[in-house]
């Protein structure tokens, strides 16, 4: 099968049949831990710790998705998933020192991301849930990822855990990907807008706060279209209760996303497509906006201002503020 599949279970053979090989990972640790400042809803910023945490990989397969790089074939038992996190709290209170835009008496804000969903059950254990309560309460809120399918009694639940151990807020991390039907059909997430709407009103019912995830430039768009569809999908996530919305820049390299370069079905994004996308939700005022800036390097197309433009970038999201224009001799780039 050259081309993508029209059905899902084929694309799934497809996706995964392009692949390369996952990182060799220890069970027993997080595949990495990093603390970085975030703005919260209010203002101040947020030292924000990440945990990423090794488990088994998602059932869905997202044709864009390089995750599962860093995933195990098999389920964790009981505890492990714990372990990792008693470690990796370790590890970074032991190596990091707070320094500007934050200090030791910012909030702090803990993200558990485990390349996946948190609520499926054979990812994170539900039985360990009581104990990775326990071990968030020195933090104010808790973020955690989960496809919109698995938004329901069990966040409730795990809520519940959460405020038992104090005043801890729970954020739940939905990938929406894009607004636009007949793309986010062919992404292969087995998701569609009505029950992406559908967990976010269960969110907002039960009072836990919803983080929405937008590719820029996502496979099957034609690029002329990707910052109109991006602006869009921002709205409908602020529309469905979202608090943050998160910009990702759709990178090649899972193996799949290349096939489709090959055959006219994904261009990659440009730092301008991500650069219009920002401004355009940070201006809309609706609620905070981030652009990812993860080996934004990827999508340079001039060396000479790239480095202005990614300080531009990363300001905005601290801030929530436009920054000043940026003019390069080199490239001709005013912006």
């Amino acid at each position: 099968m050259d081309r993508y599949p029209t059905r899902s279970a084929d694309r799934d053979v497809w996706i995964v049949s392009r692949r390369g090989a996952r990182r060799a990972l220890d069970p027993r640790r997080p595949y990495a831990v990093i603390t970085e400042p975030e703005r919260t809803l209010h203002g101040p910023i947020a030292a924000v710790t990440t945990i990423f945490l090794t488990n088994r990989e998602c059932p869905w397969k997202c044709v864009f998705c390089d995750l599962w790089k860093n995933t195990l074939e098999t389920n964790q038992p009981p505890g492990a998933i714990p372990e990792q996190i008693d470690r990796a709290l370790e590890e970074s209170s032991a190596a990091h020192q707070y320094e500007s835009p934050f200090d030791a008496s910012a909030p702090r804000h803990l993200k558990l991301y485990n390349s996946g969903s948190f609520f499926d059950p054979r990812a994170i254990p539900p039985e360990d849930h009581v104990t990775i309560a326990r071990r968030a309460r020195r933090f104010e809120r808790v973020i955690v990822e989960c496809h919109p399918s698995l938004v329901d009694e069990r966040v409730v639940r795990f809520r519940d855990l959460l405020r038992k151990e104090g005043s801890i807020d729970l954020e739940v991390a939905m990938g929406l990907e894009t607004a636009h039907p007949a793309v986010l059909e062919k992404l292969n997430k087995r998701m569609t807008l009505e029950l992406f709407k559908s967990a976010a009103d269960l969110l907002d019912r039960e009072g836990i706060d919803l983080r929405a995830f937008v590719l820029v430039q996502p496979p099957f768009m034609p690029p002329a279209e990707s910052v109109r569809w991006a602006r869009r999908s921002i709205d409908f996530a602020f529309d469905e209760g979202a608090e943050v919305v998160s910009l990702i820049p759709t990178r090649p390299g899972n193996g799949a996303i290349d096939a489709l370069a090959e055959q006219g079905l994904y261009a990659k994004p440009t730092l301008d497509m991500l650069e219009s996308a920002a401004v355009f939700g940070v201006r809309s005022g609706q609620g905070r906006v981030f652009a990812d800036l993860w080996d934004l390097e990827t999508f340079a197309e001039c060396r000479e201002c790239f480095p202005a433009r990614t300080e531009r970038l990363r300001r905005m999201n601290l801030t929530q503020k436009l920054g000043g224009p940026v003019a390069c001799p080199a490239c001709g780039y005013h912006g």
